[in-house]
């Protein structure tokens, strides 16, 4: 959802999420076909879930119809998992044994439907909680192992190190699994509470996926036990409040809002700040009725109990120090209720979320019809809607039947009447770039009333407070017009809208922060408008940069007749640590520009420096938003000396050899001979020039010397016998061809 505003020459736009990668396509169920030459495939997958939970060869995988040799197969799960269930959930890993991948995705996840006779819960859940926060994409798949029809899963999508990637802008952070090594128990909770100033006593509770970090979840377990009022600057706040009311309004209690304190991943980001990212959600919608009770109990809850599920469930209760640590902070606490309030505003008190699983339904409905080891009936799955299942010692609600009856609760909480302030009109005023910009909104009802902005995509908001007293651009004092600003220190900036009362908050936009408004003094780029044009990654006698060295470089080019911010651009020679290089956020590229960045390791100077160096014997090539947008990806094999590799025409071209690299300038040279031998006996420098620059003839006799320009245009034909100054200072920029005998070389002259 986008909303865009123009106020004089700049843009202010409303950002959200991006669009899901088609293999995660709700629309569509995905087939995947497993295919085993053993023939005791089950028995090995158990056994191997039994021991040390490695993965079984299959011969091939098919997905879609693309086929796959040698994939790795495992079952996994916890109480969804038994060797005598004929649909047990499967971890496909395609690159387990060769590199390999679909779509980008190597790891797929899929989960059985237990206890959720409606089969739809996972992904309903998931296709709510994106709209707040980051997490798993989540679809519908027909699985098929040797031929033989397996059922109906949900297929989402694996949270590893690709994933952080694609939503943290690093992927070597600590990452952690909250879910306890030890059979999950009262006393058995992954729940961020501090044990010991030993590491070593977090190792039964969670499941650490980096290689280092043990030391850094101690810490914050002591942070969010100890200090909960530090707990803003070791986690993404925002996302943990998301993560707590979509747990509590949605009765997702196999989360950290349960009895297991579990389900979720932290991971810790380049701010060093750890983000909580929601996990298994099949037992969603009161699937799951035990909410724990200290550490003692499981709290097991009729659905009575699930639909007045209290707002501040655990919220003095030790073993939930999250919880406790939000409710501690007025604020906090306020702002985790502004959020439940919005979930249960777009998708519960509209219907919206029926309307959502009937789309689902009618989806996979022929799909479940001849699923023969699904658990429950196909009568379950028509009636789960609004019909209470048993699925062994307690009964599943229907979704609406509890969603209904839950909304109606919350809406007569004083958490829910109480009156929250009105926020409108919000409004960036004139600003340029190292200028004041000033932000104002309507705000009615409120105490206080906070600004929260950035200048990056990848950074944390800094919140400042706003005022109505008529010295802040907010007109005159106390008329409910409040204002504050922030210098502009890039081309970008993203901000929202926070105010509160005694009793409530509320947000401006309502989904902040996971959305926001914005300030763009250039549009940014789309994907097509800006590319990787030419590189040179094996320079020996080409340009030198401004210290007179000759290294490699990479250019890029607009594509666009616009100007292009390029402040939230990242450049890398890695496409998993897409993050290397990101553009200074001052950075615009002009319509048709072509922008060189040196690739050479150096930091500071005049001109663009990457902080990395080029390998010639091959690498990949990527520009992005450091996320999931790739604005271009290029590999390429072993370069020879002094010869790029570039696009013609510029900006569409399929990438080819230049002999002639064409540094900021377009790559499609006419009327020359690109054959033309090297350097050889001429040596020719400074190297960009600008007025002048100096011939030397290595030869030993005096030879005829032309120099013409790219479209064949002679611009000096004389005799050199060993050095010549030339005078350059009428000529334009670009590339000169110099030639001497046999030998000819480049001139780039730059103004």
């Amino acid at each position: 959802m986008n909303r865009i505003f123009i106020i004089l020459s700049f843009f202010i736009c409303f950002s959200g999420a991006s669009a899901q990668n088609n293999f995660y396509d709700v629309t569509q169920i995905q087939k995947i076909e497993i295919f085993f030459v053993q023939q005791n495939w089950d028995y090995q997958l158990d056994t191997a879930k039994g021991g040390k939970d490695g993965y079984i060869m299959a011969a091939s995988v098919k997905i879609n119809g693309i086929y796959f040799d040698s994939v790795g197969v495992k079952y996994k799960g916890n109480s969804s998992y038994d060797s005598t269930y004929g649909k047990n959930p499967i971890h496909i890993e395609l690159n387990t044994f060769k590199a390999q991948h679909y779509q980008g995705f190597s790891d797929i996840k899929l989960s059985n439907g237990y206890a959720d006779p409606s089969m739809i819960r996972e992904v309903l859940a998931y296709d709510i909680l994106g709209n707040y926060m980051e997490c798993p994409q989540s679809n519908f798949a027909q699985v098929y192992i040797n031929g033989t029809y397996c059922g109906v899963y949900s297929n989402s999508e694996s949270i590893n190190k690709t994933f952080c990637e694609d939503h943290f802008y690093s992927g070597s952070g600590t990452f952690v699994k909250g879910n306890p090594q030890l059979t999950p128990s009262p006393s058995v909770k992954s729940n961020l509470k501090f044990l010991s100033g030993d590491s070593s006593a977090y190792f039964n509770y969670y499941e650490m996926k980096s290689d280092y970090g043990w030391k850094s979840l101690q810490a914050l377990c002591d942070t969010v036990t100890n200090n909960p009022g530090k707990i803003a600057s070791v986690m993404n706040l925002d996302r943990v409040l998301w993560m707590l009311a979509f747990n509590n309004l949605l009765v997702n209690l196999d989360s950290y809002n349960g009895a297991f304190a579990q389900n979720y991943y932290l991971y810790k980001d380049h701010s060093a700040h750890f983000n909580p990212i929601v996990w298994d959600l099949n037992m969603c919608f009161g699937g799951f009725p035990f909410a724990g009770n200290s550490n003692t109990s499981l709290g097991s809850l009729s659905i009575a109990n699930q639909q007045n599920l209290a707002v501040n469930s655990h919220a003095n209760d030790a073993y939930w120090p999250l919880i406790k640590a939000v409710y501690s902070n007025s604020t906090y606490s306020k702002m985790y209720i502004a959020h439940m309030k919005t979930i249960a505003s777009e998708f519960f008190s509209n219907g919206l979320y029926v309307s959502r699983y009937n789309a689902f339904k009618s989806t996979i409905d022929t799909a479940v019809l001849s699923d023969t080891k699904k658990f429950y009936t196909y009568s379950d799955f028509q009636n789960a809607l609004t019909t209470n299942i048993s699925v062994g010692s307690y009964s599943v609600p229907g979704i609406q039947t509890l969603m209904g009856a839950r909304v109606s609760y919350l809406h007569g909480t004083a958490d829910f009447t109480s009156s929250a302030p009105v926020i409108s009109n919000v409004l960036a005023g004139p600003a340029g770039l190292n200028q004041p910009v000033n932000i104002t909104a309507n705000v009615s009802n409120a105490t206080s009333v906070y600004l929260g902005y950035r200048h990056l995509a990848s950074g944390n908001f800094v919140r400042l407070s706003m005022w109505d007293d008529g010295l802040h651009n907010d007109g005159a004092a106390n008329d409910n017009l409040y204002g504050a600003g922030f210098t502009l220190a890039g081309n970008n900036a993203q901000y929202y809208i926070y105010a509160e009362n005694a009793g409530s908050g509320a947000f401006s936009p309502q989904r902040a922060e996971h959305e926001f408004y914005g300030i763009d003094l250039y549009q940014q780029p789309q994907v097509g408008q800006i590319v990787i044009n030419e590189f040179l990654a094996n320079n020996k006698s080409d340009v030198a940069n401004e210290f007179h060295i000759k290294e490699d470089w990479i250019e890029v080019y607009n594509t666009t007749s616009t100007p292009l911010s390029l402040a939230n651009v990242y450049l890398s020679d890695e496409s998993d640590k897409k993050t290397k290089y990101i553009f200074p956020a001052k950075t615009v590229i002009q319509p048709n520009e072509f922008m060189i960045v040196w690739a050479d390791e150096f930091v500071g100077g005049s001109q663009l420096h990457s902080g990395f160096k080029l390998d010639e014997n091959g690498e990949t090539l990527v520009l992005s938003n450091g996320l999931k947008t790739i604005y271009d990806k290029y590999s390429y094999g072993p370069q020879e000396k002094d010869v790029s590799m570039a696009r013609c025409p510029d900006g569409s071209g399929a990438f080819a050899p230049d002999k002639l690299p064409s540094y900021k300038l377009s790559n499609c040279v006419v009327g020359v001979d690109e054959t033309a031998n090297g350097q050889g006996n001429l040596k020719v420098y400074p190297n960009p020039a600008s007025n002048d620059f100096t011939i030397e003839s290595l030869a030993g006799n005096r030879q005829f010397l032309n120099i013409f320009d790219l479209t064949g245009t002679t611009k000096l034909s004389t005799f050199i016998d060993q050095k010549k100054n030339i005078n350059t200072s009428e000529w334009p920029s670009g590339i000169y061809l110099v030639s001497a005998g046999s030998s000819t070389t480049k001139i780039i002259i730059s103004k």
